[in-house]
């Protein structure tokens, strides 16, 4: 059972790693190259998706590997589930703090209503988005570390 939870964590928090990672490096310069008002609605559109989605995302890897590190206490590689764990909670505190506030705002934006800064906070969202996904990608490697 232990052997499950551990490859099924590892998927689920690898899949999350492959989605921010494909946001900050490849869905992002998309849309900020599209012409006129449509690279920001496509991010105000996303914020809206990937908003909804996400936290379960986050706190369901977090759960996750927190079980996992609590299962198998007594198993090799638990300071790396440990680690990782911490990572993701690193991760959860920097988005409920730093990230969410801007895309609360950034979702709800249209041509008519978005402030004079508006490229400016998605800047510095995509800035704090960059080193979630380098927090992230280090707790992914942990884990898989743990597996070996």
């Amino acid at each position: 059972m232990l052997n499950a939870l551990e490859v099924v964590t590892t998927v689920v928090v690898g899949l999350m790693v492959g989605v921010e990672f494909s946001v900050a490096f490849i869905m992002n310069r998309i849309l900020d190259a599209l012409p006129e008002d449509s690279g920001q609605l496509g991010h105000a559109h996303g914020g809206r998706m990937l908003g909804a989605l996400m936290p379960f995302w986050y706190i369901g890897s977090l759960v996750l590997s927190a079980i996992w590190a609590v299962a198998g206490w007594h198993h090799h590689g638990a300071g790396l589930v440990v680690t990782a764990a911490g990572l993701l909670i690193v991760s959860v505190v920097m988005s409920m703090l730093l990230l969410v506030p801007i895309n609360n705002r950034n979702k709800t934006w249209t041509p008519e209503n978005r402030p004079a800064d508006w490229k400016e906070q998605l800047h510095r969202w995509g800035r704090y988005h960059y080193v979630r996904v380098a927090v992230i990608i280090a707790a992914f490697a942990l884990l898989a570390a743990a597996l070996v």
